[in-house]
């Protein structure tokens, strides 16, 4: 399985990735080995969505992070 995630993050925004091994990528996110994320520790899974195609996948991460996306994650009250 593919999973894209959205966590929320010490400065009240939202980072939003994909990966194929959820647990092990949040771990690494809290751990501060993420780069981008490390600096907004800590950070909380808020959510997750699970593809059986990696493409399908990217898709819909692409998709999160565009205007439109955020707006659907405002809409569905994830944060």
């Amino acid at each position: 399985m593919y999973y894209v995630y959205i966590l929320f993050c010490l400065n009240k925004k939202t980072y939003i990735g994909s990966t194929d091994n959820l647990k092990e990528r949040i771990e690494r996110h809290n751990k501060g080995y993420v780069r981008v994320t490390k600096p907004l520790l800590p950070v909380k899974l808020i959510s997750y969505f699970a593809f059986s195609n990696k493409y399908t996948a990217y898709n819909f991460e692409k998709y999160l992070k565009s205007g439109s996306g955020r707006a659907f994650i405002k809409k569905h009250d994830f944060i």
